[in-house]
């Protein structure tokens, strides 16, 4: 898993953004969450907005700490974290039976990682959907790298509204992505219409578990932290993803939250306490050195202003995501399979 070094990480902060605006650009994306004032109906309203600045802010973060797949991954006894996610993403290919030559929709694919991991395992050809501009010209080079170009691309466009025509998709799958989806609803929608009939759709959705209180002030805190921290409009709960799909035309052919049944949970590498040389970058002592260099790179000139009020945002979003693992409130893999019926409707 390829990863990026500390001048790497201070070129990549701002992403498609002049550096000269990173700091503006910030501003703009903390106005959007309740911890500045921000509302849920103008993240809703404005949700493309917020993504994709949240992107490029954040995009060489991700890519410095995690590598090239931006997600989580159960992990059993003596597994490696590296491992845990591929296996995670080899899920996928199972769940949906990939096979070579099927055209495939990564709806979200970030900068590609569960993409081509998954394309090399299956040979299936995939089409990544993304409306950031960063993630693709980063995606691209990447693929390039891994050999995948000639059976992988990327489209820049809103998953909200996608440019395919009805019936073009033999599969299609979502990575903790869905979740930025101001209306699951409608998201599930357009995936359904681009689905051939009879064919399967599988995500990992970030959710509020039933143990989540909205009366409880400190779930509260913690939602809103996560949702900062992750360019996030909203975290649906789990059973609103369910009637989202049936709403839109799915039957669900299974679902279950793989969270608690974790041997390492999946927040584990949030955990202040935790010793790893792997992983040593998610680490406390590892994030608090990112800091410090965030910090001196900034200084120098050598990273843009606002650069390391991202790197603040994200450790927020780092406490709200081990809290809410810890007290079961939240989960990032509430995981489901559903079957596009066999029909001549769209």
């Amino acid at each position: 898993m390829a990863k990026t070094g500390a001048l790497d990480l201070a070129a990549g902060v701002g992403g498609t953004i002049s550096k000269s605006q990173v700091l503006s650009a910030v501003d703009n994306y903390e106005k959007y969450h309740a911890h500045y004032g921000g509302k849920e109906e103008e993240r809703k309203a404005e949700y493309s907005d917020m993504v994709n600045i949240y992107y490029d802010l954040v995009t060489s973060f991700y890519e410095y700490g995690w590598g090239e797949s931006f997600h989580f991954s159960p992990r059993w006894k003596g597994e490696s974290q590296q491992e845990a996610m591929k296996r995670h993403e080899h899920f996928i290919v199972s769940q949906l039976g990939l096979k070579p030559g099927m055209k495939v929709l990564d709806v979200g694919c970030g900068i590609g990682g569960p993409l081509r991991e998954i394309a090399r395992f299956s040979y299936a050809s995939i089409t990544g959907l993304t409306n950031n501009e960063h993630h693709i010209r980063r995606g691209e080079e990447l693929n390039r790298i891994a050999g995948v170009d000639k059976t992988c691309n990327f489209v820049k466009a809103d998953f909200m509204r996608m440019p395919f025509s009805n019936n073009t998709f033999d599969a299609a799958f979502a990575i903790e992505s869905t979740c930025h989806a101001p209306d699951a609803c409608e998201c599930y929608k357009e995936i359904y219409r681009i689905l051939k009939p009879g064919q399967f759709f599988a995500a990992y959705e970030w959710c509020m578990t039933d143990s989540f209180d909205p009366n409880n002030k400190e779930h509260r805190k913690i939602k809103a932290e996560i949702e900062i921290g992750n360019g996030l409009p909203d975290i649906r709960l789990t059973g609103q993803i369910i009637e989202a799909l049936e709403r839109a035309g799915f039957e669900v052919i299974w679902e279950k939250d793989l969270a608690p049944h974790s041997y390492i949970p999946w927040y584990a590498p949030m955990d202040k306490n935790r010793l790893s040389l792997s992983n040593f970058r998610t680490t406390a002592l590892g994030r608090w050195i990112t800091t410090i260099t965030v910090k001196a790179l900034e200084f120098v000139g050598l990273a843009p202003e606002g650069s390391l009020r991202v790197k603040k945002f994200l450790e927020q979003a780092a406490e709200g995501l081990y809290e809410g693992g810890r007290r079961e409130i939240f989960t990032p893999m509430y995981f489901f399979v559903a079957r596009k019926p066999e029909s001549k409707n769209p």
